[in-house]
């Protein structure tokens, strides 16, 4: 076997994204030289890695079970070279965070100063709902979770960073919204909707359900910036993280209509699978937040009058 580590590199990035295009584009490679290496790491095997069906490219079983190796030796040759520049003095290393949605407002405020201070490390941040976060952590494909609710099937341990508050939101030249509402009043608006699998989405579906709200008029968004919009054009009302709408509030384009019952208080939190051998970068990482977070959270996420 002469197979090598850009060629399982370039393997797994296609496996994970199921696409010669996306790969590349991912890699900053062109798609013949991603085809070459791909062709050459499927000539060190008899039995097929991929197949294509029609236009889409699929992964065989036996390609997801060297996947699986690859990966595992792309996680040793990297703990090679990261042990080689800790024996030189520097931190070196590959974090890998998954945020929930509205997470990605918080968690770049956290890893500024760090980086900064290690330009060795790497951080990755995939943005998803909370279903696929609690997923990455099941799947032990992650270091860090950002989620602001735990998960009660994990065993986690966790820093908690920010307050996280849910509070009733409205465009702010919406005509006729009185200035503070019941619950039984939201019956007569169009109410606005994360995607299934968003712990915004659940949080007010339970608010819901707990004031016996029935609701007559709704959509669903797929992300927090597409409700945000939508509140802020007038579509409709919606339950968001105040994190998320803390511009438009102080630009005045939303407004928040205080109801009892309201706000929602959470806690945004960096979370991680407990027993987890942590890596040098990420044990770094965890130092860092804690002596910082205070001094970051005063600065970047102070009081908003609304």
């Amino acid at each position: 076997m002469s197979y090598t580590l850009h060629q399982l590199r370039i393997f797994t990035k296609v496996c994970e994204l199921q696409s010669v295009t996306k790969a590349s584009e991912a890699l900053f490679l062109t798609q013949p030289a991603i085809s070459i290496q791909l062709k050459k790491l499927q000539d060190e095997f008899e039995i097929p890695l991929t197949e294509v069906i029609g236009r889409q490219l699929y992964i065989t079983d036996f390609g997801k079970k060297i996947e699986k190796l690859a990966l595992d030796i792309l996680e040793k040759a990297d703990g090679i070279n990261s042990a080689a520049d800790q024996y030189k003095g520097i931190l070196t290393g590959q974090i890998k965070i998954a945020s929930a949605s509205t997470g990605k407002y918080v968690i770049p405020y956290f890893l500024t100063g760090f980086l900064r201070k290690y330009p060795g490390v790497n951080i990755s941040i995939d943005v998803t709902n909370k279903t696929r976060v609690v997923e990455n952590l099941q799947e032990n494909s992650i270091d860090f979770a950002m989620i602001s609710v735990l998960p009660d099937n994990l065993v986690l341990e966790h820093v908690p960073l920010i307050d996280n508050e849910l509070h009733l939101v409205a465009s702010a030249k919406y005509p006729g919204l009185p200035k503070r509402m019941t619950p039984k009043q939201l019956e007569n608006y169009p109410l606005i909707f994360r995607e299934d699998g968003s712990a915004t989405r659940a949080a007010m579906k339970h608010f819901l359900n707990q004031n016996q709200i029935q609701v007559k008029r709704s959509m669903q968004l797929v992300s927090n910036e597409a409700v945000k919009q939508g509140v802020r054009a007038g579509l409709g009302l919606s339950i968001m993280p105040l994190i998320g709408v803390r511009t438009e509030l102080m630009l005045h384009n939303i407004k928040i209509i205080p109801m009892r019952g309201l706000p929602i208080r959470s806690q945004w939190k960096l979370a991680y699978s407990s027993g987890k051998q942590l890596s040098p970068a990420s044990l770094a990482l965890l130092k860092y937040i804690n002596e910082n977070k205070e001094m970051i959270s005063e600065e970047h996420f102070g009081k908003v009058d609304f």
